[in-house]
């Protein structure tokens, strides 16, 4: 089926894409590498490819236009992905990065406004033993210029790094999703490392970049078996695409033929192997039962925001759940206008009595068992309570929320608010359990809702929810997170009346600070026990640091923070102006929060950059990896170094290792040496 223009976009959609206007869970398969470039039959096996029911390619090359007409005829839609000399010192021999800059603008020249064509990789899999050696934030660094540099280019196709889990820490912040190659062969791993994905992606769509499993080695049954439970459990913990590695047994890298793996849903003569099936089959979700919810908005004077609230409210997916609006003494009409165009909606009006006031007596007249909250300035997803349902269906949790994500901003001051810290955030002690919830997307049962006493009336504007997640872990309950059910939150469209906000969050902490003495610091500070979430991918900054591992070789790799990184600007603004502004913002938020609540000014510097490499001697090795050299230097008497910068030491001297590898399957080992 060949596909039109306007069906041919995608776009991200909060932590999903849209693909045609149609919320989407990518099924995707890798493509090649073949020798010579693409094989004649790719006109055959692209519309196999979408037969066998999948919605995209994934290459490891930019194609031809020829190619994406062929990908066009068949229904399909291309990630594209830039080849460059990535596994080699591209800061030592800058010629490497300037191919990829070269390749990257030759491309998109000649297919940037191609309909199949729906985004680039422009890195993948940087090794490990590299990005150490060349420091990790020079190399994210690098990846975002080639992130931008396509933006400038081509600002509608989607831009990622196909990272893997030793280098989780090199995600980039202009990023549009968070891709990650993966290849665990039990599905409680899998499913664990998804969680942890959504946090590491921040606000962004998660895609499985590719997850394969060897049919030479494991039998047909088994890569059957494994596929089927991966795709399954992709899909349930909400990845916004899944990407099987690969269409053919036959594959070409480092300068050889591929002849010792299977990794193929197809084998090298093209014949299908049975684990094809699994991608031939889509289930239609059911919609779900959602009778025991009751939904909560509370509003004072929100005329201009409780119908988009109310309209994405009704458009919600599933069935029995009831919509509450408690009016806490309105005077701009609002009361009248949900009478008018929401007859469907339960109305409560209250005299002026406060947020926590109102929240409670909604809760008194509900009918459901989950009170599900949220506020009038937000737009719950299609799928907000679904998504809660699933995590209250465990039993494990008596409170439940998920994100709350600031919609695309369309002025220089919007994006710098949704940008500026101050936000309402969700704190995780780990990647299923949290801290504390925002009453924005804040769901709760009925029994631990009364076993607390409900919300504190004294809390009139904010505050109220941090008490009332602190009171329901004092009493023994747990805080689940859902990272799929998101509500987008608008954020004070003007950054004056954003520091006003700020000031009103100052008198509640100092309101908390009263009643929760020992949750905070001598300077006013709330003492979290978790991360406190920024909206940002989780990333490597100067003044991390990141956990690499005896020699730099631990599979799982991540940088130790605790707090996380906030959002970035969008490419739209990100200039000078909107950088300025930014920078006066995150400094004025803790100063007038600080000074409502302490009557204490305190102006913190930002934290001075460390160098992430010590400088050494560079010597080269060639003809080796870094596994020879290292045993070399060790049947010499070095041993582990403590320090994580370092590989090996001997008495006062330290050396670390990088392996650089070519085309043609060679290799060097570069060793620093002090």
């Amino acid at each position: 089926m060949r596909r039109t223009r306007q069906e041919s976009a995608i776009i991200p959609d909060g932590k999903f894409f849209r693909l045609g206007g149609v919320r989407a869970s990518l099924r995707v398969v890798t493509y090649g590498p073949f020798q010579g470039g693409f094989t004649d039959r790719a006109h055959d096996e692209l519309h196999r490819i979408s037969a066998a029911g999948f919605d995209a390619v994934r290459l490891f090359q930019m194609p031809c236009t020829e190619f994406l007409d062929e990908a066009e005829a068949a229904g399909l839609i291309v990630f594209a992905g830039l080849d460059w000399p990535q596994n080699g010192d591209f800061f030592r021999e800058p010629c490497r990065f300037s191919t990829a800059r070269v390749k990257l603008a030759e491309a998109l020249r000649e297919i940037r406004h191609h309909r199949a064509l729906a985004g680039i990789y422009v890195g993948n899999e940087i090794p490990a033993d590299l990005v150490r050696w060349m420091k990790p934030v020079k190399t994210r660094r690098a990846i975002e210029e080639l992130i931008d540099e396509t933006k400038q280019a081509a600002p509608h196709l989607l831009c990622a790094y196909a990272n893997y889990p030793t280098t989780e820490y090199l995600e980039p912040a202009n990023a549009d999703f968070t891709a990650m190659n993966v290849y665990l062969e039990t599905p409680e791993a899998f499913r664990n490392y998804i969680k942890r994905l959504h946090h590491i992606a921040g606000d962004r769509p998660v895609v499985i970049s590719e997850f394969g499993i060897d049919s030479r080695r494991n039998g047909s049954e088994k890569q059957t078996g494994i596929m089927e439970w991966a795709l399954r459990i992709a899909l349930e913990e909400h990845a916004a695409g899944f990407t099987a590695y690969s269409w053919s047994d036959s594959w070409w890298n480092r300068g050889r033929l591929e002849d010792d793996w299977d990794f193929g849903l197809t084998d090298r003569a093209g014949n299908p192997k049975p684990v094809l099936a699994v991608f031939q089959q889509r289930d239609i979700p059911e919609t779900p039962d959602l009778t025991d919810f009751s939904v909560i908005v509370c509003t004072r004077n929100g005329l201009s925001r409780i119908g988009a609230c109310l309209t994405a409210i009704r458009a919600m997916r599933g069935n029995g759940f009831e919509t509450i609006v408690i009016d806490d003494g309105s005077v701009d009409g609002t009361a009248e206008f949900i009478t008018a165009n929401h007859p469907w909606v339960r109305l409560e009006r209250l005299k002026p009595c406060g947020l926590s006031a109102a929240r409670n007596v909604g809760a008194a007249i509900a009918r459901g068992d989950i009170l599900a909250y949220t506020d009038d300035d937000c737009e719950p997803d299609i799928d907000w309570l679904a998504n809660l349902h699933e995590i209250f269906s465990t039993g494990h949790f008596a409170a439940a929320g998920g994100p709350n994500l600031p919609p695309p901003p369309t002025t220089r001051e919007a994006a710098v608010v949704a940008a500026a810290p101050g936000a309402p955030s969700h704190v995780m002690l780990n990647d299923v359990e949290a801290e504390h919830l925002p009453g924005c997307n804040l769901a709760v049962t009925r029994a631990a809702f009364n076993a607390i006493g409900g919300f504190d009336p004294v809390f009139h504007t904010a505050g109220d929810d941090v008490d009332f997640c602190w009171r329901l872990r004092d009493a023994g309950f747990r805080l689940g997170f859902a990272p799929a059910a998101f509500v987008w939150h608008h954020r004070r469209p003007y950054i004056a009346g954003f520091l006003c906000q700020q000031i009103g969050y100052g008198h509640a902490e100092k309101l908390l600070m009263k009643k929760h003495s020992s949750r905070f610091s001598k300077h006013g500070g709330a003492k979290w026990e978790g991360f406190v979430y920024g909206g940002g991918p989780v990333r490597v900054r100067g003044n991390s640091r990141i956990d690499h591992g005896d020699t730099g070789d631990a599979a799982y790799q991540h940088v130790i923070d605790r707090l996380l990184p906030l959002r970035g600007l969008p490419p739209r603004w990100n200039d000078w102006k909107s950088r300025a502004l930014l920078w006066a913002v995150e400094r004025l938020v803790p100063l007038l929060r600080g000074w409502v609540r302490c009557r204490r000014l305190r102006f913190r510097c930002p934290p001075r950059y460390r160098s992430e490499m010590p400088v050494g001697e560079t010597t080269i090795v060639p003809g080796r990896a870094r596994e020879s050299v290292l045993a070399e230097f060790r049947e010499n008497g070095w041993v582990s170094a403590e320090e994580p910068e370092w590989d090996l030491r001997k008495n006062k001297d330290r050396i670390v290792t990088a392996t650089e590898w070519f085309d043609d399957g060679s290799c060097r080992t570069l060793v620093r040496k002090t």
